[in-house]
């Protein structure tokens, strides 16, 4: 293993950053291609690799798992055409067009983020999350102090908590506190510079390797029963 970024692929971020708009990209596109896409998706094949050992069932085609750098503007106030960074999502498979558990990563040219967890379910994946989280938030919250993961730089994600417990959970649960949450994860950002090493697929790997517990835990009340193992 050893794919990694370039300074150059740096430089066309920060140059992204400063003119974000489609003649300046199109003109550079070849750019964005060569020293931001291929890397990417190299980075992304190596991922995959060692996901075979661990989380097989998250391993994808590179292109799939790599996420647009053209930005959605239909429903933003932010109307910039393009992300300043790329990024890769992990979803599991039968996931893939929905919000279930997974793996994040993204390279900008300040910070690297890994991320793992579930963020913004669709309506009914919160259900089930939620009144899954009542029977094992013991274990759950376990797995968010765990002492390599935490060592590792993996910190609970920000929690985008309701007001108010929602309908159907009784406040006084000792569980309330993660059912009135909207997303469940943990992150961690590493410096800009681990990109340009052969070590970036070995920090990425290290980190959703340890974090693979709890996505798969997030992830059971979310699987087809037919589809889940019988041991």
């Amino acid at each position: 293993m050893g794919a990694h970024f370039s300074e150059a692929g740096f430089k066309f971020l920060r140059g992204l950053k400063r003119n974000n708009e489609r003649e300046w990209f199109n003109a550079r596109k070849a750019i964005y291609e060569t020293e931001l896409k291929a890397p990417m998706l190299a980075v992304i094949g190596e991922v995959n690799e060692a996901l075979l050992e661990f989380a097989p069932e998250f391993v994808r085609d590179p292109a799939k798992i790599m996420m647009r750098i053209y930005r959605d503007t239909r429903f933003s106030k932010n109307k910039l055409p393009y992300k300043d960074h790329v990024a890769a999502w992990w979803a599991r498979q039968g996931m893939e067009k929905t919000s279930g558990g997974g793996f994040y990563l993204d390279v900008s040219a300040t910070q690297v983020t890994v991320a793992a967890g579930v963020y913004m379910p669709q309506p009914e994946q919160l259900l089930a999350i939620r009144r899954h989280l009542l029977e094992r938030h013991t274990e759950f919250r376990g797995q968010l102090a765990g002492k390599k993961l935490r060592a590792a730089g993996m910190e609970p994600i920000e929690r985008a908590m309701m007001t108010r417990p929602p309908k159907g959970f009784a406040a006084d649960h000792a569980a309330i506190d993660l059912v009135m949450q909207r997303q469940w994860g943990v992150s961690c950002h590493l410096p800009a510079e681990v990109a340009l090493t052969p070590r970036l697929v070995g920090e990425v790997v290290k980190r959703l390797r340890l974090a693979e517990p709890l996505v798969a835990l997030l992830n059971e009340p979310l699987i087809p029963a037919a589809k889940r193992p019988l041991w």
